[in-house]
């Protein structure tokens, strides 16, 4: 492992441990999804089946927060597994001050790590905790990428969470946006295109109607990935019939 990389996982070991702490609260889930228009690197097309299922685990920390997941994925060509591991170390918390700026509420050290079958990429930088008006949620994160098979990048992660309400029925839009900077070939690894990957879940809470406490949703997600994977030309606008279960 070269030292960049040590010195990443080092940090993000550092981050996880000093924000690791019994959860405020915490959630995990299941969710399926499936839909005919993936773009795929295997054949250069958007018109792939793909089914998927995840496990995705938060938590809000003492000392800061967590997020991650597990993707399991079955398309026309492979099954493939890929996942992330987000923690994130308040710089208030710690410091026991209030570090609120306009729509700032909390700053924070931000790591992730990305794994799948034959890679590593190593994210870390700084994130932002923000207050808009009508989300539930908003989190900008700004990393620097260590990546195993293309040229280190810059990264931009914009993260929420909407809820509202039509009549009675409970409703919840959430996702995030990711976007990455184009590089040059280097001697050593390839360069890449700049992406943008916005992908969005529309749910409806039909576990309400089961009892008060249910989460149960019902709905669809949208992603719309342009030179996903940095590839220039793979661009991706799929919408899958989503379900999704919070334990």
């Amino acid at each position: 492992m070269k030292f960049n990389q040590l010195a990443t996982v080092v940090a993000l070991s550092s981050i996880a441990a000093l924000s690791h702490a019994a959860p405020i609260w915490q959630d995990f889930s299941l969710t399926g999804l499936y839909g005919k228009n993936y773009a795929l690197p295997d054949n250069m097309d958007d018109s792939n089946n793909q089914s998927t299922i995840t496990a995705e685990y938060t938590a809000k920390l003492k000392y800061g927060d967590f997020f991650g997941f597990v993707d399991r994925t079955d398309n026309d060509f492979s099954k493939d597994t890929y996942f992330e591991a987000s923690p994130r170390l308040s710089l208030g918390a710690v410091s026991g001050k209030k570090l609120e700026l306009g729509p700032i509420k909390d700053v924070l050290l931000a790591g992730t790590w990305e794994g799948g079958n034959d890679f590593n990429n190593y994210l870390y930088g700084v994130g932002f905790d923000l207050e808009i008006p009508y989300f539930q949620y908003a989190q900008l994160n700004l990393y620097r990428a260590h990546n195993d098979k293309i040229r280190n990048d810059y990264q931009l992660t914009f993260v929420y969470g909407i809820p509202f309400k039509i009549s009675n029925e409970e409703f919840l839009v959430d996702g995030f946006l990711d976007w990455s900077n184009s590089t040059k070939d280097s001697a050593t690894k390839p360069g890449s295109r700049s992406e943008l990957n916005w992908t969005s879940q529309w749910k409806w809470n039909v576990g309400r109607h089961i009892s008060p406490e249910t989460r149960l949703y019902l709905g669809v997600e949208y992603s719309r990935w342009h030179n996903k994977y940095g590839i220039p030309g793979l661009d991706q606008n799929d919408v899958s019939a989503l379900v999704k279960y919070h334990f």
